[in-house]
């Protein structure tokens, strides 16, 4: 008998339950960087906060008036706040991270109208409702540096099996429901970007998977690439992270496609 069948035998199943219930692999994954408390400006800590935030090879902290704040759309998640200034950056073991606008992505959350948030979730439910359970997604690599890749592949291995959830990959965006974006948004792939989404039929929506993708990262603002892709095409998710887990990116998918509650509170 061939090894892997008794391994299988032996091992049962392995695939995640997640959406359904939660999997121990996300409590220990590091998936963002978190304000450990509010009180982050005062006398000598505001201070500390500025020099870690002058550090930051991104620019992802901004120390404020009386509160310190993470852009998760820039964060690389390289852990230099969290090791400089350990009793006010934390890591945060979420991650269900991913959020329905840019702004979103900025921690602890600015107030935000509940109104505008709710319209926001009604548009985008009405333009998946047709998707029923069977959804298509298109990747396009926009100039990554491969990481987000591996993380994408992952999700047809028999660990994560994300086409139990009726999610399927597609090699042609005349099929698909859903483009996945990955990469700062390469000057020689805008052109590329834009065909691909617009070759797409509708309804569809479009989720940009990790740091590059959502703001450029490290690469935003060079002679070759964009802050991310949201200036050329409309994004509906944004899933930060550098990379995001697998767990994160299946969290992006089916929240863009009304498949998970819209968690839209500030972090």
């Amino acid at each position: 008998m061939m090894p892997w069948v008794m391994r299988g035998l032996r091992d049962g199943i392995v695939t995640s339950r997640y959406p359904r219930r939660p999997d121990g692999y996300g409590l220990t994954f590091r998936a963002a960087v978190s304000i450990r408390r509010d009180d982050t400006t005062v006398v000598g800590t505001g201070r500390a906060v500025d020099a870690v935030a002058a550090a930051c090879p991104t620019r992802a902290i901004t120390s404020e008036v009386r509160q310190a704040r993470v852009d998760r759309g820039k964060c690389i998640l390289c852990g230099r706040c969290v090791a400089q200034r350990p009793e006010d950056f934390a890591f945060d073991p979420d991650t269900e991270t991913a959020a329905l606008r840019r702004d979103l992505l900025v921690v602890p959350g600015r107030n935000e109208d509940p109104a505008g948030l709710a319209e926001l979730r009604e548009e985008l439910a009405r333009r998946v409702r047709a998707f029923r359970r069977s959804i298509h997604v298109r990747h396009l690599d926009c100039g990554s540096d491969g990481t987000e890749e591996w993380e994408i592949a992952a999700l047809t291995n028999p660990i994560y099996d994300i086409q139990r959830l009726g999610v399927f990959f597609t090699a042609s965006p005349r099929h698909a429901d859903l483009l996945l974006v990955t990469g700062a948004g390469a000057a020689g792939m805008l052109g590329p970007l834009r065909e691909t989404y617009e070759a797409m039929p509708a309804p569809k929506v479009v989720v940009a998977v990790g740091s590059d993708a959502a703001s450029g990262g490290l690469f935003a603002g060079t002679y070759a690439t964009r802050g991310g892709i949201g200036d050329e095409i409309a994004v509906d998710v944004f899933i930060p992270g550098s990379p995001p887990s697998p767990f994160s990116i299946m969290h992006g998918i089916l929240l863009a496609i009304g498949l998970l509650p819209i968690d839209t509170r500030a972090r």
